[in-house]
């Protein structure tokens, strides 16, 4: 699939109710976490924490925080030391972010606060992440964010979860409604909004399927990818894109971008 749609996501809109948002976003936080969709690109965050001799990630635009518990634990038992993660997002999940931190024993902690992707305070410091959610910026916005980066010399990685093909589409249209209703009553935090409105009113599993198609759609390849860091504003800073992962549920595109010391 090499077209990108800059298609409607519903959690996008200012308008969309917060409790149907936050319910698709526990969803994908706890499928990426069950299916460890983002194992294959821990050899890629290990480099730039290494590169920039850090411990520490800033996730930004962090949703519910997606897959990124699972992502601190392997990355603390591949470094041999604790790997600390601060999440971050314009419309923070505070729930799903102290949940986070309770379960992870402080090693994921949060800013209340929100932080917007494309003009990072100097004062929050670490690698940058974005998991899942870099489709959602158009062009001019996602090279703000790069260029945001590269200003700071900070180092960034960026992760989408799919490989952007046809038949993760028609997998989402087919399998998905099933496992919807399935996993909800295992999802934590528990949350009685989420039961309702699942299974009386079916308004998340609606904007599951709607935004999981437009993220499809939204997502950029890495040939895209590699096009916008030739725009970025960015001297003594390497750029590298690329596909990993070897089955359906297992791909992972990517972006990393380092300063050169």
């Amino acid at each position: 699939m090499n077209v990108r749609l800059q298609l409607i996501e519903l959690e996008d809109q200012k308008w969309f109710p917060h409790v149907i948002r936050q319910g698709m976003l526990d969803f994908l936080r706890f499928m990426i976490s069950k299916l460890g969709a983002y194992k294959p690109a821990l050899p890629l965050l290990q480099e730039l924490l290494e590169r920039t001799s850090q411990r520490h990630i800033t996730d930004l635009c962090s949703g519910a925080g997606g897959g990124i518990e699972g992502v601190q634990q392997a990355l603390s038992q591949r470094i041999g030391t604790t790997v600390r993660v601060t999440l971050t997002d314009l419309y923070p999940n505070l729930g799903a972010y102290r949940y986070l931190q309770q379960t992870s024993g402080g090693a994921l902690d949060f800013i209340p606060e929100p932080i917007d992707a494309t003009a990072v305070p100097e004062s929050i410091t670490g690698v940058r992440t974005i998991f899942s959610s870099f489709h959602h910026f158009p062009p001019p916005v996602a090279k703000a964010i790069l260029q945001d980066a590269a200003n700071n010399r900070s180092a960034i990685g960026v992760f989408e979860g799919a490989s952007k093909s046809w038949l993760e589409v028609l997998v989402l249209w087919l399998f998905f409604p099933v496992v919807i209703v399935v996993v909800t009553p295992f999802i934590r935090p528990f949350k009685f909004s989420r039961l309702f409105f699942t299974y009386i009113i079916p308004l998340i599993p609606l904007g599951i399927l709607w935004d999981g198609t437009v993220s499809l759609l939204r997502i950029y390849t890495p040939q895209m990818l590699h096009r916008m860091t030739k725009e970025i504003n960015s001297p003594d800073y390497n750029w590298r894109t690329g596909k990993v992962g070897a089955r359906l549920g297992k791909h992972v595109i990517y972006l990393i971008g380092y300063p050169v010391e």
